[in-house]
């Protein structure tokens, strides 16, 4: 409550002790007017009157009987509405909400404030002046309440600091704290009016008269470019508590939502810019709302091939919204707008491409256009150290179950100005949903590729060549691979788009992408192996760095990454063990002094001493701006970070940054050459893929990697059985038996042996389709698999001694591919 409507109380307060309410009949024994009352001198009337402010004790109406209070003092229709009817009130104050509720409790009927509620809460223009800091007086209406003494100062403040806001820059207009609307104020009344039953069917009513009226203003009188205030609406409805409550989820909030959704995008930003200041509690609320509607929505129908969860434009709405929500979330926490790495621009050329000569540029551009929003903030997900809320809470299970994946990349990559995709609001979808988005986008590409192979070879009257064939020899791998991958990227590196095709000579195997997985995998031991020197191990972390000093050239780093980037392409997992600051700086971000705490947490931990430390750095650390580190042969290597860094001393001023610089010597400068060779072999592959814009650096690592942890129980349920073989066969229970007691070493050869690689896909085992069939019956033979196809061929054994006994053996020793 603010002064003024202290004061109007304490002096009705006053009124009441002094002159009564005129009602002869009064029982209030507060009331002069009653007839047990003792007179009071006009001190204690004051005492006594601030004492029955602070208690709420009951207020008399005044009798019409009374005459007008004499010049000089309060009359009351300052301190209410002139009509009882309150049909003069054109917009809310926290001081008229009072007064209403103050007549309605005396009354012991609240239908003069549902109807003033509903009035005001319905009307755009009324809600857009209620509630403001400003507190302006509707001028234009002759019928507004005339102000008291303390309205009229307050009038006179407003002129000088209100009137003058049209005129002010569009920046500082914009800037979230200038809003009009006071927060604190809509969230004392929304106290108040919630805890009674009678308004919450006022307040949905309201909204949804409103609404409708508020999306055609948006769509079509551009109302928010006129006027910014208008923006005070949304800010005051969403900070009603309930409106994830069953009255507001069958529709208010989603027509609410929709008018959301219509705003433009600088007033979007404006929005998220506020909600970061309010902080987590209040993100959440705004998270779980939109959440629940989107849930709510989706449970209660059904979709399929025809009916598709992208044509719900409530469903569209709320997912729109929940973004303002995420990039508040995003804002609110740790963000790292610097720090980036140089893109390297691509050289247009005048000259069409095929796919623009058959109409398909849409299909292959170079990637979807930056989110607006996303461009308005300045903010990246990229740039987030640490969001307010966690990215999980903004994924939605239910929609994912139900979003058609096949036709929702469709609509991102084709038809965006005319269908929603759900893609480009990747927060929402799992790792999972966006992996077989990115799975689409791969395979068209490589059916793309195909074809052009095929029109080509037809134009010149050459053999196609489809696939991206490597003929390697074991032993050979690495000179292998690089020569023909090299050849590849200088000649045709569109040729690296084409579906992975690998030969091992001398060996049967044809690859349906069991061959590819060893390929990938025997690639990787070559070149992590510590005898090459490309990478450092660090025995705690169990991870590799970059070795600054490497005596190999850029060109079997570029293979390195080549292979990361053929590995997405083709959906291999493979076994590498990189920190995490790899991966964000593939994602275009640099490495900074938090990043140490993954790739280097010795370092991390001293420096971070250094910053932490009370004392004189100066005198007790003694030390400059010059470092040293050990090359490949240990030999100690010095490095000054500024010239004549040996000469700077690191003091409790400069510490900061001395931490700074180091971190990017460590992590940038010093593995520059490497990690740009790396990089570059990456993006050879997927630089037109939307892996930056569907996935952060974390989710990269998984798609890479695969899961680290193995659920044996979740593949037991979703493996199948043929030849014969059922969940009830004797033979498969022995085997689960034997598969669960196995060490953690001994599962990952199983998943080798089985699979191609002993990591989890995206989503962990449960996702992977594993097959055993009956291989014949009791017999000496090994067990065999196909990796292409995750199946295991199992004879079906006498005992299971013997069968845990062949199975170990099998996957103990095996290696190379053969035909059956």
């Amino acid at each position: 409550m603010n002064r003024a409507t202290a004061k109007h109380l304490i002096e009705r307060y006053f009124r009441q002790l002094t002159d009564g309410c005129g009602n002869g009949d009064c029982t209030n024994e507060f009331c002069a007017s009653c007839r047990d009352f003792r007179p009071l001198d006009k001190n204690s009337a004051a005492a006594k009157a601030l004492e029955l402010f602070k208690i709420n004790a009951k207020l008399c109406n005044p009798h019409p009987s009374e005459k007008d209070s004499p010049d000089g003092e309060m009359s009351e229709t300052d301190l209410c509405p002139t009509k009882e009817d309150f049909s003069d009130v054109h917009y809310l104050t926290e001081n008229t909400v009072c007064m209403i509720l103050s007549f309605c409790e005396e009354r012991g009927d609240y239908s003069a404030l549902i109807r003033i509620i509903g009035r005001i809460f319905s009307n755009s223009d009324a809600l857009t002046k209620s509630f403001r800091k400003d507190d302006p007086v509707d001028a234009e209406n002759p019928d507004s309440c005339e102000p008291t003494d303390v309205d009229e100062q307050e009038k006179q403040s407003s002129d000088t600091t209100g009137a003058s806001l049209p005129d002010e820059g569009l920046d500082e207009m914009l800037d979230p704290c200038e809003v009009t609307v006071d927060i604190d104020t809509v969230r004392r009344v929304y106290d108040r009016l919630l805890s009674l039953d009678q308004v919450e069917a006022a307040l949905v009513n309201a909204l949804v008269y409103l609404t409708p009226n508020m999306e055609l203003d948006l769509e079509y009188l551009d109302v928010y470019e006129t006027n910014p205030d208008y923006l005070n609406i949304f800010i005051i409805v969403l900070e009603n508590s309930n409106l994830h409550s069953p009255e507001y989820l069958e529709t208010a909030l989603p027509q609410f939502c929709k008018a959301m959704s219509k705003l433009p995008v600088a007033a979007l930003a404006r929005l998220s810019k506020l909600w970061s200041r309010y902080g987590l509690a209040h993100i959440r609320r705004m998270t779980e709302t939109f959440q629940q509607l989107i849930t709510f929505t989706v449970v209660s129908n059904e979709y399929d091939g025809e009916t598709l969860v992208n044509d719900d434009a409530t469903v569209v709405a709320a997912t729109q919204c929940l973004k303002v929500a995420f990039y508040a979330s995003i804002l609110g926490g740790a963000v790292d707008v610097e720090h980036n790495e140089e893109e390297e621009e691509d050289s247009e050329s005048d000259e069409l491409t095929l796919h623009e000569l058959l109409g398909e540029e849409r299909l292959y551009n170079k990637g979807p256009p930056v989110d607006p929003l996303e461009k308005e903030l300045g903010v990246r997900p990229v740039d987030c150290i640490g969001p307010l809320l966690p990215y999980e809470d903004f994924v939605n299970e239910s929609l994912n179950d139900v979003v058609e994946m096949d036709k929702d990349f469709t609509f991102f990559k084709v038809n965006a100005e005319t269908k929603f995709s759900f893609q480009s609001c990747p927060f929402i979808l799992s790792i999972i949903t966006k992996n077989q988005g990115l799975y689409y986008d791969n395979r068209i590409r490589m059916y793309s590729e195909r074809r052009l192979t095929a029109l080509y070879s037809m134009v010149q009257g050459q053999q196609p060549n489809p696939y991206l064939k490597l003929k390697v020899r074991r032993d050979h791998i690495i000179d292998d691979a690089l020569v023909r991958l090299e050849m590849i990227s200088m000649e045709n590196p569109s040729d690296l788009k084409k579906q992975l095709f690998v030969e091992f000579e001398g060996e049967q195997g044809v690859d349906e992408g069991g061959v590819s997985k060893e390929f990938f995998q025997l690639v990787l031991e070559e070149i992590f192996n510590p005898d090459i020197g490309m990478f450092s191990y660090d025995d705690d972390t169990k991870l590799f760095w970059f070795n600054s000093s490497s005596l190999e050239n850029e060109a079997q780093y570029t293979l390195v990454g080549l292979v990361l980037g053929l590995a997405i392409y083709n959906n291999c997992i493979l076994d590498v063990h990189f920190p995490m600051v790899v991966y964000r700086k593939l994602m275009g971000k640099k490495g900074t002094y938090l990043d140490l705490s993954d790739s280097h947490p010795s370092l991390y931990q001293s420096l971070k001493k250094l910053l932490e430390y009370g004392d004189n750095v100066e005198q007790d650390m003694m030390l400059t701006y010059q470092i040293s580190h050990t090359d490949l042969f240990g030999n100690p290597i010095l490095y000054d970070l500024k010239d004549q860094g040996d000469q700077i001393p690191v003091t409790e001023d400069n510490r900061q940054e001395f931490v700074d610089m180091y971190a990017d010597y460590i992590l940038n400068k010093s593995v520059e050459s490497q990690f740009k060779a790396f990089k570059k072999g990456f993006l050879m592959v997927t630089k037109e893929s939307p892996l930056k814009y569907l996935f952060r650096p974390e989710e990269v690592e998984m798609l890479i990697c695969g899961s680290r942890k193995l659920d044996f129980e979740a593949l037991e349920k979703t493996t199948e059985y043929d030849g014969g073989y059922s969940k009830d066969s004797q033979i498969i229970r022995d085997f689960w038996e034997t598969i669960h007691s196995f060490g953690e070493e001994q599962k990952r050869l199983f998943l080798q042996f089985t699979t191609g690689t002993d990591r989890a896909p995206v989503g962990g085992l449960g996702k992977l389709k594993m097959i055993i069939a009956k291989n014949g019956s009791d017999t000496d033979r090994l067990p065999t698999s196909h990796t292409c196809f995750n199946a295991l061929l199992l004879p079906e054994y006498s005992c299971k001694d013997k069968l845990r006994e062949r199975l170990l053996k099998a996957i103990t020793y095996a290696k190379g591919f053969g035909m059956l």
